[in-house]
């Protein structure tokens, strides 16, 4: 590609941005919102911001765009189908924007994700070359397309998310919207999505390559592509799964235009105000480790590493609107955690502190044991424990544990009062999510041990159920 383009990753969400730029004049595609990263790209490839772009109104993030084109006089469009509260520069199916004289993107509707979803097709306008006319007609000749929620790579983005009364026909969308590029767009073209590398918006998660794809690639791999609409349609929405429960907040705030976000640090605060926020049920957030946290923390605190999916879970599970003080190791946690509860339009912790759990708490500290599977398959043969799987149902049902109860960790705070009397193991995939549990489950007085160890390794240690296939 003759222009450069920057890959902006926000992993802990699953998403990318990009800038691109051809030395002098620069675009972006789908900001988060923390648009700093972007301000400091900017100043460190000296080129000159002039759009911006949304592929669509997003329910994943809070976006960046109309913050980042404040902050720099770019051109902000999104679309003129969506209703937004704010103005920008409306862009429909077929228009071009010139992005200086070299830059030309072109809008393709592409439908499925969301009802009036954008891809935008890069062509190099330098005279002389056949693109240097635009439109429709230069598409043959693009260098790359973002996909936004379209085409991801070896999957498409979900098309559920709007209400199960949309589902079927944003699927039945999304199909022809692949379709619809692959007809229009060249091999060679790099494709650019935002999603698919680890966020609740890809349909499934993607089976192969995630550092890069073209149209060639995904033409010969990408099922959407290879399969009938009515196979591809059925295979698809039997493949979704639960999204968490801060999306619903994520299109309103959207459409309303938010501002880029507050990223000083909250308030300090002392062992007896943490005691008091707890005690009158506001969420005091532990950053640190899942290991640090099972040898010692306040009683009542909650425990989302930052080193872990900390924003995802955290929006999951919380009640929105309650508020939030940060424990981190080092002012530096507490500021990631803040930048991170910003990218989901979670502002403003109340409070913060730093150093460790001594310093927080005015009370013995708190603390449960951890394990591997082996350890659990011994303990078994010698007396009966209570055996939480918190994974997600679709998890529990290609392989579990025989006797595991499955209380998916998003649904887990509000069914407590389901886990039975006795010592409780939890488990998950990988350790996260056990810890994240227990937590809540020591601050409810019970008695815990959390696994701290690879699924995978439940199979190892003969634990699995031989009844359900594993995969």
């Amino acid at each position: 590609m003759l222009f450069s383009v920057l890959t902006i990753d926000t992993p802990s969400l699953g998403d990318r941005s990009y800038l691109v730029h051809d030395g002098t004049v620069a675009f972006v595609v789908d900001p988060q919102r923390d648009i700093d990263r972007i301000l400091a790209l900017l100043l460190e490839h000296g080129v000159r911001l002039t759009d911006v772009f949304e592929t669509h109104i997003h329910n994943d993030y809070v976006t960046g765009g109309l913050a980042l084109a404040a902050a720099t006089g770019a051109a902000y469009h999104v679309n003129a189908a969506d209703p937004v509260a704010f103005d920008r520069q409306p862009i429909s199916e077929d228009q071009t924007v010139a992005v200086g004289p070299r830059m030309r993107m072109t809008a393709i509707a592409t439908p499925g994700h969301t009802h009036s979803h954008l891809s935008y097709a890069l062509t190099d306008a330098s005279p002389g070359t056949q693109a240097a006319a635009g439109g429709r007609a230069a598409l043959d000749r693009a260098q790359a397309v973002f996909s936004g929620g379209s085409l991801l790579y070896g999957v498409t983005g979900r098309p559920d998310l709007l209400g199960p009364e949309h589902t079927h026909d944003l699927a039945r969308h999304q199909h022809e919207s692949a379709h619809k590029l692959a007809a229009l767009l060249p091999d060679a073209a790099r494709v650019l999505p935002t999603h698919g590398f680890g966020s609740f918006c890809s349909s499934t998660p993607a089976p192969g390559i995630t550092a890069e794809s073209t149209m060639g690639y995904e033409r010969t791999t990408n099922p959407v592509l290879n399969l009938d609409a009515e196979d591809w349609i059925e295979a698809l929405l039997a493949g979704l799964d639960v999204w968490p429960a801060y999306y619903a907040q994520m299109a309103p705030a959207n459409l309303s235009g938010p501002s880029a976000p507050d990223l000083n640090l909250p308030a300090l605060a002392d062992a007896g105000e943490l005691r008091r926020r707890i005690e009158v049920g506001e969420w005091v957030v532990d950053l640190r480790h899942r290991t640090a946290f099972a040898r010692g923390h306040a009683p009542g605190s909650l425990n989302f590493g930052i080193d872990g999916p900390f924003a995802t879970y955290l929006g999951w599970l919380i009640d929105w609107g309650t508020p939030i003080t940060l424990l981190g190791d080092t002012p530096e946690d507490v500021s990631l955690a803040t930048r991170e509860l910003g990218r989901i339009g979670i502002d403003h912790p109340v409070a913060h502190a730093t150093g460790g759990p001594q310093d927080w708490s005015d009370r013995p500290l708190a603390g449960f044991a951890t394990a591997t599977f082996p350890e659990l398959a011994q303990v078994r043969h010698h007396r009966e424990v209570v055996l939480i799987d918190v994974r997600r149902v679709k998890e529990y049902d290609a392989a579990r544990i025989p006797g595991a109860l499955n209380l998916p960790l998003h649904d887990l705070p509000r069914r407590l009062h389901e886990v039975p009397s006795g010592e409780v193991w939890v488990h998950c995939g990988g350790g996260y999510r056990a810890s994240v549990a227990a937590s809540f489950l020591i601050a409810a007085g019970r008695e815990v041990v959390a696994i701290d160890d690879d699924f995978a390794n439940a199979a190892l240690a003969g634990l699995l159920d031989r009844n359900v296939a594993v995969g």
